[in-house]
């Protein structure tokens, strides 16, 4: 039985099915999405060995930050058991990342990939395929009415999946405004929230956002403790 089955607490939703494009996609608030056609789970902006990218430029960082990250990742994949997974960029914080994996990680992660199909899209910081990893490397893949890449197109882009900009979105209630990391979308396109454990976000008001949805339609999937809380963009305040 898939996570989506039985992702449902007294609070509400832990998962919610949307249409993007014709396709249904599950967004989960593990932060990964699911195709339960196509049994591919997809993840962004994982961003890791951020804190040895950092280290190795003379800033210190808790070094946790990918123990962290794959322990969710592994979870996910446990949850779901995918027939593929697609990692939409940036899986790595920079382009010599996967040459400085650490052993055990590298084991995790090949632990992950085994028995099943792995894609990593092309990301502004990790430019070129992963080392000593196994799954395809790609700029963008096409499957079922969805096309997967990292950075966003410029306008209206049907069925576009992407990552990149770590979306958030903030909401007022009873006078406290609060952000979180969510998934975007507008039934075209579906802006995936980064899955780094140290990731920064990027609020859907910022000019950055401008022209990738329609806001009249923009859904905001905000990603809380336990649950989703979805949000019409016209419904947010500040």
């Amino acid at each position: 039985m898939s996570a989506f089955k039985t992702a449902q607490d007294a609070a509400g939703p832990a998962a919610v099915e949307i249409d993007v494009n014709g396709t249904p996609v599950v967004c989960d608030r593990a932060g990964v999405a699911w195709l339960p056609q196509s049994r591919a789970l997809v993840v962004s902006d994982l961003h890791l060995e951020k804190g040895a990218a950092h280290a190795r430029r003379g800033f210190l960082l808790p070094p946790y930050d990918t123990a962290a990250t794959l322990a969710r990742l592994a979870a996910a994949v446990l949850a779901y058991d995918p027939r593929l997974v697609i990692s939409l960029g940036d899986s790595f914080h920079d382009r010599t990342g996967s040459e400085h994996l650490p052993p055990a990680y590298r084991q995790e992660l090949q632990a992950l990939q085994r028995g099943r199909d792995w894609v990593w899209i092309e990301g502004n910081h990790d430019p070129e395929r992963p080392a000593g990893l196994d799954g395809a490397w790609s700029r963008e893949l096409y499957l079922e009415t969805l096309v997967f890449r990292h950075e966003p197109g410029k306008g209206a882009a049907e069925g576009e999946v992407a990552g990149h900009l770590h979306p958030a979105a903030r909401v007022v209630r009873r006078g406290k405004g609060v952000k979180r990391p969510c998934f975007a979308s507008d039934g075209s396109r579906l802006l995936m929230p980064a899955f780094g454990s140290t990731t920064g976000a990027l609020e859907l008001r910022h000019p950055a956002m401008r022209g990738l949805f329609d806001r009249n339609r923009l859904i905001a999937h905000l990603i809380g403790r336990d649950r989703l809380y979805s949000v019409a963009f016209n419904r947010m305040n500040g």
